[in-house]
């Protein structure tokens, strides 16, 4: 594959960013307690004791990657693995909110409350009928930005929010709005851990470079301890050579692991959000939903599911009808 070097941003495909290291001396540990960092290139994987809650922030600037259902979908199966989580909802369009049944427009409190200090961070909280907590948003949020602003220490408004949640939690999913302004420095100041869904395409690969140069300016300035987890190739087709050879730029280029199993492309993912539940309720048997549980079970350290175990059905619900005119645009 042609690739024009001046179409990507700062890294050349010999430099591997420098400041994406992943340290795992005891001593270099995380006042949080890293449960499940990675240990090295083979992407080996170890639970830790648990403490603190884990922090782990889903992120990429550009749009259509993904981002919002990997919070869902993860958040769910670990939920299914016993995991106590919380989903934090960032992103002003409130699709996180709706993808889980709650109706953003009904919402008295939200996100945009906690970052301004107005409530505590457990007032906001709702439960879902997926398991998982979530601190939801509104489209109040979208003006969020430009208060904080205004306000000393802005890029640690979400950290000192979630403080007194994180020992009610096992992990925390952090779903980032799609731009590399104040609220994504907010997410990645308050993270663990980030993960970078990638649409294996050339302007997703592009984005990549660009965060990348973003987690270096907050690993030097405003959290020192954030660690990349990897990549996690969304929307896959093995099909083609352009998703493969992407994906295998990403690796050379940036140095940086690939999470697997990718999350092949499925119209079932589009679906769940119409009846306001996870995928791995409405198809819980799809490769997809059987691709996120993998993923959860590696991130939390533990072996690969038997294949002969049959994952069970969740049981009937009630139909679904879904008035397009009522969906907020």
């Amino acid at each position: 594959m042609r690739r024009n070097r001046a179409f990507f941003p700062r890294y050349g495909r010999d430099r591997s960013l420098p400041a994406v290291t992943l340290d795992v001396r005891p001593e270099a540990r995380p006042k949080r307690c890293i449960r499940g960092a990675l240990l090295s290139s083979s992407r080996s994987w170890t639970a830790v004791p648990a403490g603190v809650a884990r922090v782990i922030a889903v992120a990429n600037q550009k749009g259509g990657v993904a981002k919002t259902t990997t919070v869902a979908s993860l958040g769910v199966a670990l939920h299914e693995l016993g995991r106590r989580v919380l989903l934090v909802d960032l992103d002003p369009q409130a699709c996180l909110t709706f993808s889980l049944g709650l109706d953003p427009e009904a919402l008295e409190l939200s996100t945009h409350d906690v970052l301004l200090g107005r409530v505590s961070a457990r007032m906001a909280v709702q439960p879902t009928a997926d398991g998982p907590d979530l601190l939801p948003a509104t489209i109040d949020l979208a003006g969020c930005e430009a208060m904080l602003l205004t306000r000393t220490g802005r890029e640690f408004a979400l950290r000192g929010a979630l403080e007194d949640q994180l020992s009610a939690y096992d992990v925390v999913l952090l779903d980032s709005p799609p731009s590399l302004g104040v609220m994504t420095i907010n997410v990645l100041t308050a993270a663990d851990e980030v993960m970078i869904p990638l649409q294996c395409e050339t302007l997703s690969h592009r984005g990549v470079g660009q965060l990348l140069d973003t987690v270096h300016e907050v690993q030097r300035l405003t959290n020192r301890d954030l660690q990349v987890l990897g990549v996690l190739p969304t929307l896959y087709d093995a099909r083609t050579t352009h998703a493969r050879e992407v994906l295998a730029d990403v690796t050379s280029r940036y140095g940086l692991p690939v999470l697997e199993p990718a999350i092949a492309k499925s119209v079932r993912f589009a679906e769940a959000p119409a009846a306001g539940r996870s995928v791995l309720r409405t198809a819980g048997r799809t490769p997809g939903a059987q691709a996120y549980r993998a993923l959860a079970r590696t991130l939390m350290g533990m072996p690969a599911a038997d294949p002969a175990v049959v994952v069970p059905e969740p049981g009937p619900e009630p139909a679904v009808v879904i008035d397009l005119a009522q969906v907020p645009r």
